[in-house]
Parts: structure tokens; sequence; C-alpha cells
């Protein structure tokens, strides 16, 4: 299956460019309270850690909002606030982030709306209009009888089009619902109507595993079908699980690669390591790497090699020693007690190879940010896209 991306319009919050021909950013939210400061800053470091491209907190009072110059001041990737309800939160804040996040459906009064714009438009910073279920606005609620795909999809345009009217267009656009079914009819229902790029995501999804099956179906079929510019997959849970989910749904469908990818066999009576151990264990001990690598754990040498000819580098063990190799080559057998120790220093190794190449093409003008933040955008045939087709209602446009 080949990808074509829909084309959006590109915004950029900071350093990262959104829309466009630009890599699906991944993003992910603070759980801490952001008038402590300290807490804030140590959990934003754990998620440049991990990658996180773009880091949202939430700014629900004076407090908070004055406590944003030193958290600005202490993070590396884009920092956006997220206000609801109180528009003067949202001009404190404009003053010192790279992106705003409001819902027009809780900002009150269309003149504050107004005023976040003059104050982002000031600093050349976007918006993200983020309309969800639980605060549509009441004749949306009462024309559709509950918030439907169609209520939510109209509250968005509804929003564009009124921010459109004040001549800002710096913007990007979430419509996001806890169900999976809704939220892709709604973004689908959107991205037919509009070009604006999409942060992609399901609101509440659940705990760590539920959150992120559901996160993987939606946000795995929308990508598929082209549709998504940044996303956050959204876990009751440390938001760094986020990230790495995240990940993990742009790397399964290869539209972004970051960091090793652990292939580990399903185990079975023949395994001879324990792979479950090792390959959470490799996971963790590895996780600091950025270059994108496949690395193999295989239970036995019946398939090994063979089973993990794809990997950049792998194990497999049986009858009391293991074997290491390399795409698909056998390297060397390997005393048992030792395999795993050497398999972390291999890699790390092949990771230190790869980036010196990476630099060195680099310095030569051919490469990208893409090389320095340890990415990789996967091509894919531009003739060729996957599509789907759907009975879409129009909604009102414009007058």
């Amino acid at each position: 299956m080949h990808i074509t991306r829909k084309k959006t319009r590109q915004i950029q919050a900071g350093s990262v460019k959104i829309g466009g021909d630009a890599p699906i950013s991944v993003q992910s939210m603070c759980s801490t309270d952001t008038r402590d400061v300290k807490a804030t800053v140590e959990q934003i470091k754990q998620l440049e850690t991990a990658g996180c491209e773009l880091i949202r907190v939430a700014v629900p009072d004076e407090e908070a909002a004055a406590a944003l110059p030193k958290i600005k001041a202490a993070m590396t990737v884009p920092l956006i606030a997220d206000i609801h309800f109180d528009h003067r939160l949202a001009l404190k804040a404009a003053e010192v982030v790279d992106c705003v996040r409001i819902n027009p459906g809780n900002i009150g009064a269309w003149w504050k709306v107004q005023d976040v714009i003059k104050a982002v438009n000031e600093r050349g910073i976007p918006l993200r209009v983020g309309v969800n279920g639980g605060s549509l606005e009441r004749p949306l609620l009462d024309k559709y009888g509950w918030p439907s795909p169609e209520a939510l999809s109209e509250s968005a345009l509804n929003a564009v089009h009124a921010l459109e009217d004040e001549g800002f267009t710096n913007m990007k656009v979430s419509l996001k619902a806890s169900d999976v079914h809704h939220a892709i009819d709604a973004y689908y229902l959107f991205s037919t109507q509009s070009n604006y790029p999409l942060h992609i995501g399901i609101t509440e999804a659940g705990t760590a595993m539920t959150g992120a099956v559901k996160s993987a179906i939606g946000l795995g079929w929308l990508l598929s079908q082209g549709i998504g510019d940044t996303l956050r997959v959204s876990l009751a849970a440390d938001p760094v699980e986020e990230v790495k989910v995240g990940f993990e749904i742009l790397k399964s469908l290869e539209l972004r690669h970051r960091g090793i990818n652990v292939i580990a066999c399903p185990t079975c009576g023949r395994v001879e390591i324990d792979v479950v151990r090792m390959a959470n264990e490799l996971e963790k001990k590895l996780g600091h790497i950025k270059t994108p690598l496949n690395v193999s754990v295989l239970g036995c040498v019946v398939n090994g090699i063979g089973e993990g000819k794809e990997a950049d580098i792998g194990i497999a063990g049986g009858e009391g020693k293991g074997i290491l190799f390399k795409k698909g080559k056998l390297m060397r057998k390997v005393p048992m007690d030792e395999l795993m120790d050497t398999l972390i220093l291999e890699v790390e190794q092949l990771a230190k190879e790869k980036e010196a190449e990476a630099s060195g093409v680099a310095q030569n003008g051919s490469s990208d940010e893409e090389a320095e933040a340890g990415w990789e955008l996967m091509g894919h045939a531009p003739d060729e896209q996957s599509t789907i087709v759907r009975d879409i209602p129009v909604l009102p446009s414009k007058p």
C-alpha cells in the first residue's frame, strides 16, 4: 500500500513545519501542574529525550500563564499553550509560546477571539483551532441532536470561515472524539472540504493499552488515507508513552522512522532464550538511539537468520549458544550469558557508524533536518494512492 498524503497548507510552530510536505510531527501534553515549573520542565526533558517534537501545557489560570517564560527558556522544542474559557490567558501566552490552542466553542464572545487573533498575528505564531464533542455550540447540538461527526465538522468549518473573515489563515485544526468511528468520520468530512493542516487524535482514548489500540486503529486509518499533519496519542499514562505509541504508528505505516524497531518472535515451545525479557530490555536500554535500525530478537536458530534477514542486526538463541547476524549473514556465535550485552554493544556501534555516514552526507549538503533529528522520512510512489469510496454529505459553505 502506497500512501499519498493530502496536500495541505503549511504553517510553522517554532522550528517545526506542519502541513504541506513537512514530515508528520509527533506531539504530547504535559500531565504536570504548569504552575510547578520544576516538575513541568523535568517532564518536558523526558519528552524531548523520547523524541517529542511539540509539547503542549495547560494554562488554566494567571499563575500558570506567568510560569510560561521560565518553562519556555528551559526547553528545546516548540511550546504550545492550551487555553479554555479565558481569552486573557491566551493573550498572555501568545507573548511567549510558539502556538496557542483555543476552542471557539468555549472561548466566549467573538470580540475575545478577535483579540487573540491580533495577539498571535503580532508575533507571527499559529492558532490550533480545536473542537471536540464535549464543547460543541448549542445550535449545532440542537441541529444534529448529538455531537455527530457532521456536527464536529460543521463546527470546525464555521470556525475556519469566521477566522478567514478576519483575514486569518495561520492555523491548524483538530476535531477530536473519543469514539474511533466518530473521530474518523469527522476528520474525513472536514478534510474533503478544507485544506488546513490537521492535528489528529482520539481524545480520552483510555489507558496505556486500550488507548494505544484505539489510537492505532483511528489514526492508522486516517494516515493511511493521507489525512493528518501532526498527531497526539492521548493516553491515561505517562506522556512519554504517548510519544512512543505515536512513533510506532508512523513507523508501522512506513511514514517515518526513528530509533530502533525491535523485531521479536511471538515465542513458542522451541524458544531457548527469554525473548520477552530481552526484547523489552532492548527497547529500554537502546531508547537513547535516534538512528533508524531494525533489531531482531529470535528465540531459536531453526529459522533465526531467515526470519531476521530484513533486520540490520539481530540475535537468535539455541543449544546453549546464541548467534549474532547482520543483514541476514551470520557474524559469530556468542555464549548465552554474553548474548544481550554483545547485541547492545553491536547496535550502539552500528548506530554510531550510520550517524557518521549521515553526518558526512549532511556536510556535503544533500541531507536536511531529518538526519540531525534521527528521523527517516519514508518515500512512496507519488502516482499510487490508497483510496476509499464514501458518501460525503456537503456541509454548509462560506456565504
